[in-house]
């Protein structure tokens, strides 16, 4: 049974909002969910949503859950919160005081950078769980219809669910329609104005081709597809929308995983030791504190990374080295970089401005590859290791892990073979889920679908059509 009330609650939740504006952070107003392990396990896997659309995967990812939590295999996150106005937050009724206080402050933490950070102004705080909610009544709306029925909303929301990752990852970039890209390619392709023509060779104007759909490689697979399908109905139209939607909401919090966490644990800790707890809780706290943001060995925790580099940024401010302070914009405190850096950054950005070689260094960070059954440590952090390590570590955060894909033909071979191309960046594709992915794409398209990549140095097209796969090497 739970130590404490919901007024004791209450008046923590008082005490740490005085922190909060003490310390200068900005957040939308804040509800708190007291809940138990089975609520919590059904919020897990609809990713914190109090209300989301129908689909097998939750249900097998709530069985999976519950599953592991039942046989101790995996506990239960210390808490969740919802980036929006205003947000939402879930504790665990089972938790102890101190973990309600330590997750209290936490949460105000992810909430200063919700509503600050860059990356996050696409989402429209005020409205998500308004828009969650909307979207699934239309979904069950659908799955209802006689004439549509279950089974094929599920079949296609199968197809979507495999494909929504393969969108624009910085959002802050508008993106143009494909008039302006057209407008854009002519402009760039007409030559500039020469007040000295008549002594300078003659420039040529390579028309650019406008009819080509798009006119520009396009990465939001999902909106090509229900924009230039012919033969989707409008139900899923509407469907592959609702999934992209709900895809670009969760794209900042992925492209912002070790800044978020490492920012809320960062003012949890600061919070936390000014609010003088009594010894027991504040032991307990040290302990908890200790068990969230320990390194991991073999793998990156983004709670330990993330608060290891705000804490280095603040000293950098305030206690400068002599080869730091040129790098210091006059004038700058700790606290300045800080809050600058919460709004500009996303993680890339973030490590590669910040991360330098004395803290890899301390952190002990290194690379690794697999070379036949094991694994081989190939680069330290040292003074010849440690940008490749940097590089690598570059490559696999936020959106990274995922590949770009772009469509760049809808009309290949003029057939309606839709053509795409892989940014290879020196990593293959796993053939498995390029077959199972160009599967979920011919389903959508409803004819061949055609990449581009490169597989063990080779050009090589990967297509699935009625056939099925295969995979050729260009000659």
């Amino acid at each position: 049974m739970a130590d404490y009330s919901l007024k004791d609650l209450e008046y923590w939740d008082a005490r740490i909002r005085e922190k909060v504006d003490e310390l200068g952070l900005d957040c939308f107003p804040q509800e708190f969910e007291v809940c138990d392990y089975g609520q919590m396990l059904g919020y897990m896997a609809y990713s914190g949503m109090p209300s989301h659309y129908p689909h097998w995967s939750y249900g097998k990812a709530y069985e999976k859950l519950k599953t592991l939590y039942d046989y101790g295999v995996s506990g239960l996150p210390y808490e969740m919160v919802i980036n929006s106005n205003p947000a939402l937050a879930y504790l665990m009724r089972d938790n102890s005081l101190c973990l309600q206080i330590l997750t209290i402050a936490h949460v105000y933490g992810h909430n200063d950078f919700f509503k600050n950070n860059f990356t996050f102004k696409s989402t429209r705080p005020e409205f998500t769980i308004g828009g969650f909610k909307a979207h699934a009544d239309r979904i069950r709306r659908y799955a209802d219809t006689p004439s549509i029925g279950l089974e094929k909303v599920e079949n296609l929301l199968d197809a979507a669910h495999a494909l929504a990752l393969q969108c624009r990852r910085n959002l802050a970039v508008k993106k143009l329609t494909e008039d302006q890209e057209r407008d854009r390619l002519v402009a760039v392709a007409t030559p500039r104005v020469d007040p000295f023509q008549r002594i300078h060779r003659r420039q040529e104007f390579v028309e650019p081709d406008l009819r080509k759909v798009p006119p520009t490689p396009d990465e939001d697979l999902l909106l090509f597809i229900r924009d230039h399908n012919p033969f989707l109905q409008e139900w899923e139209k509407d469907l592959l929308t609702v999934v992209h939607e709900e895809t670009e909401y969760f794209i900042p919090q992925i492209e912002t995983k070790i800044m978020n966490e490492g920012w809320a644990s960062f003012f949890h800790k600061r919070i936390l030791e000014s609010l003088e707890l009594p010894q027991d809780l504040h032991l307990e706290f040290l302990v908890r504190h200790n068990q969230v943001v320990r390194p991991i060995p073999g793998s990156l925790n983004p709670y330990h990374l993330g608060l290891r580099m705000w804490e280095d940024i603040e000293r950098r401010g305030d206690t400068p080295t002599p080869d730091e302070r040129e790098s210091i914009p006059r004038g700058k405190t700790g606290r300045n970089l800080l809050f600058e850096t919460r709004e500009v950054d996303r993680d890339v950005s973030f490590i590669r401005r910040w991360l330098d070689e004395r803290l890899m260094r301390d952190l002990d960070l290194f690379r690794y590859e697999p070379k036949g059954d094991d694994l081989v440590i190939t680069d330290v952090s040292d003074d010849t290791g440690w940008q490749q390590v940097k590089e690598t570590l570059l490559k696999n955060i936020g959106m990274g892990g995922v590949p770009v894909i772009r469509v760049e033909d809808a009309d290949y071979n003029h057939n309606r073979t839709l053509f795409l191309g892989h940014a290879h960046d020196g990593r293959d594709l796993q053939l498995e889920y390029a077959e199972k992915s160009l599967g979920y794409l011919h389903r959508l398209w409803g004819r061949d679908v055609t990449l581009e990549t490169v597989v063990n140095g080779k050009r090589t097209f990967l297509t699935f059509g009625e056939r099925g796969f295969s995979a050729k090497a260009a000659k």
